[in-house]
Order: C-alpha cells, then sequence, then structure tokens
C-alpha cells in the first residue's frame, strides 16, 4: 500500500448503507486505510460489483453465533470464484436511537430489521406503549428516523449509524444475547495482482466434494489428522440435481504451511473436486 498521502483508497463493497453492521465491518477491518464505500441492495450485488471492476474487494456476512451459517452466501462464494484474503468477527450490539432531546418514553414507533427486533423483544417489555416496526435493515431505519424528523420515532441500530445521522442513543446494548458475533469475509476477484492476497497465512477455507461411497469423509478427516491440521468448521450445501449428494466447506487452520500443502496433495486424489476458496490470516474479535 502507498503511505501517507498518496495512499490509494480501498473500494469496499457492502450489503446494505452505510452505518450497517457490514460498514463497521470494513471499517474495523482496513483500520488506518481509506475506504471507500460501494453501497450494495444484495449479497448477490456485492459480487457484480466487484467483477465489474466497480468496487475492490467486498466484505460479506458468511455467519453468526445465533442465526448460524448463511447457505446462500456460501453458495454465492462457491461459485463466484472469488478468493478469501480476510475475516472479522464483529459482536452485534444493538442500540436504541432518536432525534436528540427525546427519553424512551417520549417514544412511539421504533423500526428496525426483524432481526434486530427479535433480538432486542425482551428489552422493550418494560415498554408497552411502543410498537416494534419492521423494516428492511438497521442502519436504513437509523437514517430514515434522521430525515423523517418526527418527535415519538426511533431505530435499533449499531453506534455507528448513529454518528453517521446524528441520533442520540437512548439505551445501549439492548440486545438479549451478549454473544452474539457475526464472522465477515472480505473477498476479491484474482486477476494477477498481489495486493490483496495474505503474508503467511495461517487459515484455509476450502470447498470439495466427494465420491458417494463409505468412508468418502473419513479419509479425508483423517487426512488432516495426521498432518496436523487443525479443522475448525465444516458446513455441507446439497448439490443441485444430486439428490442426497453434498459440496463440503471447510476452514482449517495449521501452524507449518509445508505440512497444510501436503495434506491439500494427499487429499486431491480423493475428491470429485477441490477447490481453495481462500488462504488468508485467522481474524481477530471486536468486541
Amino acid at each position: 500500500m502507498k503511505k501517507d498521502k498518496e495512499k490509494e483508497s480501498i473500494r469496499v463493497a457492502i450489503q446494505g448503507i452505510a452505518g450497517s453492521f457490514h460498514d463497521q465491518a470494513a471499517v474495523d477491518y482496513f483500520s488506518g486505510e481509506q475506504v471507500e464505500l460501494v453501497p450494495c441492495q444484495s449479497f448477490e450485488d456485492l459480487f457484480s460489483q466487484v467483477g465489474s471492476g466497480m468496487a475492490d474487494v467486498a466484505v460479506m456476512a458468511i455467519e453468526n453465533t445465533v442465526a448460524g451459517s448463511l447457505l446462500p452466501n456460501y453458495a454465492l462464494l462457491r461459485e463466484s470464484g472469488f478468493r478469501i484474503f480476510g475475516e472479522l468477527f464483529l459482536r452485534i450490539s444493538q442500540h436504541l436511537m432518536a432525534l436528540p432531546g427525546q427519553g424512551i418514553h417520549d417514544l412511539s414507533e421504533v423500526y428496525s430489521h426483524y432481526m434486530a427486533i427479535a433480538q432486542t423483544r425482551p428489552f422493550f417489555r418494560s415498554y408497552p406503549n411502543i410498537r416494534l416496526v419492521e423494516s428492511e435493515d438497521t442502519a436504513a431505519s437509523a437514517r430514515w428516523v434522521a430525515e423523517m424528523r418526527q418527535p415519538g420515532k426511533a431505530a435499533i441500530a449499531g453506534e455507528r449509524a448513529a454518528e453517521l445521522y446524528g441520533l442520540e442513543i437512548l439505551a445501549n446494548g439492548i440486545e438479549t444475547n451478549k454473544r452474539n458475533f457475526t464472522r465477515f469475509l472480505f473477498l476479491y476477484k484474482p486477476n494477477g495482482t498481489q495486493r490483496f492476497t495474505a503474508e503467511n497465512p495461517n487459515k484455509a477455507s476450502l470447498a470439495f466434494s466427494l465420491p458417494h461411497k463409505t468412508g468418502s469423509l473419513s479419509h479425508i478427516l483423517s487426512i488432516f489428522s495426521f498432518y496436523d491440521i487443525n479443522l475448525t468448521k465444516i458446513q455441507s450445501i446439497p448439490i443441485l440435481g444430486q439428490e442426497w449428494e453434498y459440496h463440503f466447506l471447510i476452514d482449517l487452520t495449521f501452524d507449518e504451511e509445508v505440512r497444510y500443502r501436503q495434506a491439500l496433495q494427499a487429499m486431491e486424489p480423493l475428491t470429485t473436486e477441490l477447490m481453495i476458496l481462500g488462504e488468508y490470516n485467522q481474524g481477530r474479535q471486536i468486541a
């Protein structure tokens, strides 16, 4: 990367708008870099924006400690040919925010995404006069409240949304589960550049399929054990048109890259398809 005034900005495609948790993940991951957001309406649009050159990279949620894996996103990643170059685990903390000068007892309606409402509903049991209204997005709800300028309306969103849209936080961390984390992946389209490849990776994500016969998966797992590879996640997704057959997506960590390469060589003849989705460094956890 170039330094100081010559530093290039990184165009980052996110699902949602400024102030969303995807935005927060991008800011945290690229701390110290100049980030230019490319908002997208859908996860499919993320790949289109990077593929067309309108964005350099994309950040995409892949799993959550409450909701589990986002299987459609796994499928998008596998089919795209994009590569993972990083990850980040962000704690999802929800805040109640409104126009400045209001209190909780002044509120009549609170807007947010249905998941945010589900995560915070117990908080509002003490405020039966407040109606919870589902919307398409947390950050979009905060922006709408700021733009409408109507007293009595509020939003549930992340702290960054309050900062960006000039809202006042009336209650911090109103989510019930304080250990709700989302894992975000950072993706690029391979084009010969080394700009986003990781140095000395210690984690990899693979996708593979196996012959439909007894013991095929156990043979793969035994290879990882032999080469001291730590399997941190395994996920299966159905193969369309092939009933009861699956692609396997795995995350693994390793201390020695040489032994990781040896494990790949050993497993490849046992698979019918093997893809490296990314080789990167283990992500940090943002509390």
